[in-house]
């Protein structure tokens, strides 16, 4: 009989965490920026049909980056785990920070257990204030930590770098053709320290609006206004609004 291959706890954690980040760094990158009306969310993902930003509730938005059919399974639970919780109780009792501990407990038991693998995402909560000092934004890795982020924060491929040139440059009070220049900038790093161009069509943007006078504070950035937030300084003007329909019918694509 031959003696079972010994690998130490340590190791095999290790391993575990080491396959996981792998898979993550082959997804492109996201960012999520606080701007002075709210938060905002910009992916790099030429799919017009599968979201890496989708609405959870009415302000609170999920975002992330890995393998699609593992972080869309997590979208879809704290969906419904969020419609469940506002239904039995109250709207307001559902938030990010009860969202962020859901995840946390699906994705630790998950990266603990040895029949299966360890999932290869990387998730972001946030839920936006009424107030810049009341949003807050969850990064969550794959082993189930949780990461309180303030201001800006990036996961995905190329994160260290784009984290890096947010950090430097990234202010609390920006508006938000500001915020989303300076994020489409940071996306269009390269690993070797060159830059490359990203078009209108590479990108995924969405907000979380705490002007909004719907209950719902998440909307989409399309077409008109996306161009003319990354070519106007200062832009985001009304003239710039997409219509309800075209949001509501993007957002309605997600289920």
């Amino acid at each position: 009989m031959s003696t079972p291959f010994y690998v130490s706890p340590q190791q095999a954690m290790a391993d575990r965490a080491e396959y996981a980040r792998k898979g993550i760094a082959r997804g492109r990158s996201l960012v999520v920026l606080q701007y002075a009306d709210g938060i905002v969310f910009v992916a790099e993902n030429p799919s017009r049909a599968l979201h890496k930003v989708s609405e959870i509730y009415d302000r609170i938005a999920f975002a992330a980056t890995g393998k699609y059919n593992e972080y869309e399974s997590l979208r879809i639970g704290g969906t419904r785990y969020a419609d469940l919780r506002g239904y039995t109780y109250d709207r307001q009792d559902v938030t990010a920070r009860g969202l962020a501990n859901l995840y946390a407990q699906t994705l630790g038991t998950i990266f603990s257990a040895t029949v299966e693998k360890p999932y290869e995402v990387e998730l972001l909560v946030a839920e936006v204030g009424a107030t810049p000092a009341e949003d807050e934004i969850y990064r969550l890795p794959h082993d189930g930590s949780i990461i309180d982020e303030h201001g800006s924060v990036a996961v995905g491929g190329n994160s260290d770098q784009i984290g890096s040139y947010l950090s430097q440059r990234h202010r609390d009070d920006m508006d938000l053709g500001e915020a989303l220049r300076l994020a489409v900038a940071s996306l269009a790093r390269e690993s070797g320290g060159g830059e490359r161009e990203l078009s209108n069509d590479q990108l995924e943007v969405a907000v979380l609006d705490r002007k909004r006078p719907q209950q719902r504070k998440f909307k989409r950035v399309l077409n008109r206004q996306l161009t003319a937030l990354l070519a106007e300084p200062g832009g985001g003007s009304a003239e710039g609004e997409p219509s309800e329909s075209a949001d509501e019918a993007a957002e309605g694509s997600e289920e």
